[in-house]
């Protein structure tokens, strides 16, 4: 339970803007003590969440048992090749509170592999549903549509990552965020399997340390790039079996790797008959009644956060997911859209926007709740907030007034690069705009900064380098080829990444393939498109391919990444401004003890740029990266073995650099 007057003062104190609505947010922490109070009274939250312990299907010591809860049903049936598709030959009975049950004889009685339906009868009509805990789904290729299948094997997986609640995460998340079906390159889906084989080791060869999964929880649409999910507690079936979905996250672990699922509590996919959605026949199981439970812009389902049962479903999944398979912990998606009414349909421009008749309290409690079982069934898990409203106390702790995530994304930052290089001549950027956009953070709160991810390369939109080259991306890949629009896309492809992942926030996040500058847009098989794969597939032999310039960017990327990992550079706190000149278009910084010097003018190369150094003594500082380095494809102009001298000025004391024109330069000081 929270303190309220200790909780609504620490978050005061970290936010004063907050202090006229005061008395809104200690309604929100009331309510949320309320909520818990009635869910699980003075007992830990997870001993809560183990309705997968009791819901499905479970073997006893005489057969099984599978219970559903089916409040607005009538009557209901189990159906399956168990008994020939017999619809009414097995009835469940009604063992009250909603909760439908039925007991099979024999341990023979049902067996792994096997395939499981629900008939439900309500107001003297009977449908088919599959159960809404099933923990794997596969597609009827007669019907195009899903089936439960029981997934009980004889012999349990193996785990080979001993107590893996145990490690510690990250304290700096270099986060490689991917998709399972397209991370091969040969026009199919791929499976678990093939990612744990043949992708886990150029994730841990890049210099990731955490791995967000996208598209896991059962989707009948592919194209959703699963964000609408029908089955809660099933991993995707396109990729494998839960088995292999096991052997990944465990050979992960194995090469100190941690796992992240994109899970999407945010909605629910509309179909009815292999999700959700209309389980028991009525509008308001799961989802909330009338207009309120549909999202106008998606067209997908709303839960109702406010219902005890829907709170044991979600919060349940969650630590299912946890026992079973192991992840790590979770980036929630469309947390804005949970959290307002509107659905963030707005532009947030005050605090007025948080709070008043905007904000969907019930969806802000459920997420106060899944953050304090996440970290109370595993200390060490993480959890990421999908939100691009700014909401204060998103990512503080529950006993300060927060919502108890311990990142979000800033979401904002793909947007500023998309609208300087979609919108603007680069010469005409302003230095100030982008470093206040790249620092800002509310006050207390960490989080993941990203140039780019899923979102910024789906169909209609383009990927960042390829947004930089165009369609000389096509043509001007060779490294013998240079022009003067090709290398600034190759040069500012490197200084984009560099100063995001340096300069935003306490983490960093890149989408699978974009640290090689992967071409083109993200598009999965459907009509539109012919059904083709051509666009859904990593394109792993360009970067392998010594005569392409993909090379160059991956082993930046590489370079990059080890140089944050090593001097653990977004554990250092904030990075503090040295200069900045709009003029020149120059930004210079210093975090963790190092010097980071950017000019991002498209031509003006700076002969004697001078750059506080803040400290006195012997030695200097030599430059320990270089996006202009020789081995990424740069000019080789700003040398790594000259040591330059510090020397005290009317400015101070500082070095004197050659910066030229869209070039990132990092520098250590030495003795």
């Amino acid at each position: 339970m929270i303190h309220v007057d200790d909780a609504l003062w620490l978050l005061m104190e970290k936010d004063p803007y907050l202090t006229p609505y005061a008395g809104e947010v200690r309604m929100h922490l009331d309510r949320y003590n309320d909520r818990r109070y009635a869910l699980c009274g003075e007992r830990p939250i997870s001993e809560f969440a183990n309705g997968h312990r009791w819901f499905g299907f479970h073997r006893t010591e005489t057969g099984w048992v599978f219970r559903e809860w089916l409040p607005g049903a009538d009557a209901a049936w189990l159906t399956g090749d168990f008994n020939l598709w017999e619809k009414f030959d097995h009835p469940l009975k009604n063992v009250g509170n909603g909760v439908w049950e039925i007991e099979l004889e024999g341990r023979n009685a049902l067996k792994h592999g096997q395939y499981v339906k629900l008939i439900v009868g309500r107001q003297g009509i009977s449908f088919e549903r599959i159960p809404a805990w099933i923990g794997r789904c596969v597609m009827d290729e007669s019907t195009k549509t899903l089936c439960g299948q029981i997934w009980m094997p004889d012999a349990p997986f193996h785990w080979t990552d001993g107590d893996y609640y145990a490690k510690r995460r990250p304290e700096s998340p270099m986060i490689y965020e991917a998709h399972i079906g397209m991370a091969q390159e040969h026009g199919h889906v791929g499976s678990y399997r093939e990612f744990a084989d043949e992708t886990l080791g150029w994730i841990k060869y890049a210099g990731y340390n955490t791995i967000q999964l996208m598209a896991i929880q059962e989707h009948p649409y592919y194209a959703s790039f699963g964000y609408q999910v029908t089955n809660f507690f099933a991993p995707s079936h396109r990729y494998g079996t839960p088995d292999d979905l096991r052997y990944l996250i465990d050979k992960a672990h194995g090469m100190g790797l941690s796992v992240l699922l994109d899970v999407v509590h945010s909605h629910a996919c509309p179909n009815v008959g292999e999700g959700l959605n209309e389980l028991d026949g009525t509008d308001e199981q799961y989802f909330l009644g009338g207009g309120r439970g549909w999202h106008d812009a998606w067209r997908t389902r709303l839960f109702d956060y406010g219902r005890h049962e829907v709170l044991h479903f979600l919060l349940s999944n969650l630590k299912y997911w946890m026992e079973e398979f192991h992840f790590d912990g979770f980036r929630f998606d469309g947390v804005t859209s949970m959290m307002y009414e509107n659905h963030g349909m707005c532009a947030f421009a005050s605090y007025d926007d948080y709070f008043s008749m905007n904000t969907n309290v019930d969806a802000r409690i459920y997420l106060m709740l899944a953050n304090e079982l996440i970290h109370g069934v595993n200390p060490e898990a993480m959890t990421v907030a999908e939100d691009m409203s700014g909401f204060p106390g998103m990512c503080l702790p529950l006993e300060y007034g927060g919502v108890g995530f311990d990142y979000r994304l800033a979401m904002g930052i793909p947007d500023i690069w998309i609208k300087l290089v979609k919108d603007q001549m680069q010469e005409d950027w302003n230095m100030l705009y982008l470093w206040h956009e790249l620092t800002s953070q509310r006050p207390g709160e960490m989080s993941i900064g990203y140039a780019e991810s899923h979102d910024q390369a789906l169909v209609g939109d383009q990927s960042l380098m390829f947004r930089l080259a165009g369609a000389e991306m096509y043509t001007g890949m060779e490294k013998s080829y240079h022009s003067y629009s090709m290398d600034r896309a190759i040069d500012m492809h490197k200084v984009i990444r560099l100063i995001t992942c340096t300069l935003a926030g306490n983490g960093y996040l890149n989408f699978i393939g974009n640290e090689f500058g992967h071409p083109e847009w993200v598009d999965f098989p459907r009509e539109g498109n012919g059904w083709s794969h051509h666009y859904a597939r990593r394109q792993w032999s360009l970067v392998r391919n010594d005569d392409l310039k993909y090379q160059w960017l991956a082993d930046f990327d590489r370079a990059m990444t080890w140089l944050v990992n090593t001097h653990r550079l977004h554990c250092s706190g904030a990075a503090e401004s040295l200069w900045i000149d709009d003029e020149r278009k120059l930004i210079l910084f210093e975090r963790g003890g190092l010097l980071f010097a950017f000019n991002l003018h498209p031509t003006w190369s700076q002969e004697s740029v001078f750059v506080n150094c803040r400290v006195t003594g012997p030695g200097g500082y030599k430059v320990v990266l270089s996006t202009d380095e020789a081995a990424f494809g740069g000019q080789g102009n700003v040398s790594k073995d000259y040591v330059y001298p510090a020397e005290e000025t009317d400015f101070g004391f500082g070095i004197r650099l050659y910066l030229p024109c869209r070039t990132g330069v990092v520098l250590e000081k030495v003795q």
